[in-house]
């Protein structure tokens, strides 16, 4: 059974791999025998992570870049490719949040965080899948979404906007990548308190949440690692790509 989740030899690059969820994730794949590059425009934060994976035996290096920015994206897949030689998983899980209500949004606040949830996605699959397939390497690409994706929430408008877009790239890639034997799939979390969603989680919302999530609790982020893992694996999960998986405690399920 082990041997299904056995990422040895597999080199992840874990694009927002210093957040609270990117970096639980980049633990779990750690842990599982993969070399991780963390990537992340704070590179104290980024450099942080490597530290607690190196601390548990793993072997991980942080890399700084702007997923909005492509010259930035290009230099970083370099520089992780003289350090690995390659990569056969690319996690994409950076993200963005504001609770500017929609007739209040301006544009400028759009593009900001349509630029790291969406155009970053776009930009750093093109850049790294691009690179997986010149390489004739098969791999998995795991795109973090939201429960927000499916069913919008209040208060964040953009952020459900780009997430619902976020789906779509990923089941159109899937179709596109398929015959390279590169897989996309993406995660749906829950609601996993961090520090973009902190700031809106008022005690009535927190209530509002509680009521429309049947285990009636917050998620961990160690509780997205057994997903990511599962689709990172090329054994354990090699006929799975497109699709959307909720780690979201039910709440997907709860309609009234």
């Amino acid at each position: 059974m082990t041997r299904l989740f056995d990422l040895t030899g597999k080199t992840a690059v874990a694009i927002g791999g210093n957040s609270v969820l990117g970096s639980s994730i980049a633990h779990g794949l750690a842990e599982h025998g993969a070399s991780i590059a963390i990537v992340g425009r704070n590179l104290d934060k980024a450099n942080e992570v490597v530290k607690e994976i190196e601390s548990n035996g793993g072997k991980a290096k942080a890399f700084q870049a702007d997923v909005s920015s492509k010259e930035a994206i290009v230099q970083v897949a370099d520089e992780i490719e003289k350090w690995s030689g390659g990569w056969d998983i690319l996690l994409n899980a950076p993200g963005k949040n504001s609770s500017t209500p929609f007739f209040d949004l301006d544009m400028e606040e759009w593009d900001d965080i349509m630029d790291v949830n969406l155009k970053g996605i776009v930009l750093t699959t093109q850049i790294f899948a691009k690179r997986m397939i010149e390489q004739e390497r098969k791999g998995s690409i795991i795109n973090i979404s939201s429960v927000s994706s499916t069913t919008p929430l209040s208060k964040v408008f953009t952020y459900s906007v780009s997430k619902a877009g976020l789906n779509s790239a990923t089941q159109f890639l899937a179709r596109e990548f398929a015959p390279h034997g590169i897989r996309v799939n993406a995660i749906i979390p829950g609601f996993f308190p961090a520090e973009q969603n902190k700031k809106i989680l008022s005690p009535e919302r927190i209530e509002s949440i509680m009521n429309h999530t049947p285990m009636n609790r917050f998620g961990t982020p160690d509780e997205l690692q057994g997903a990511a893992v599962w689709l990172a694996s090329e054994n354990a999960s090699s006929f799975v790509t497109g699709a959307l998986i909720r780690v979201d405690g039910g709440f997907g399920s709860m309609t009234i």
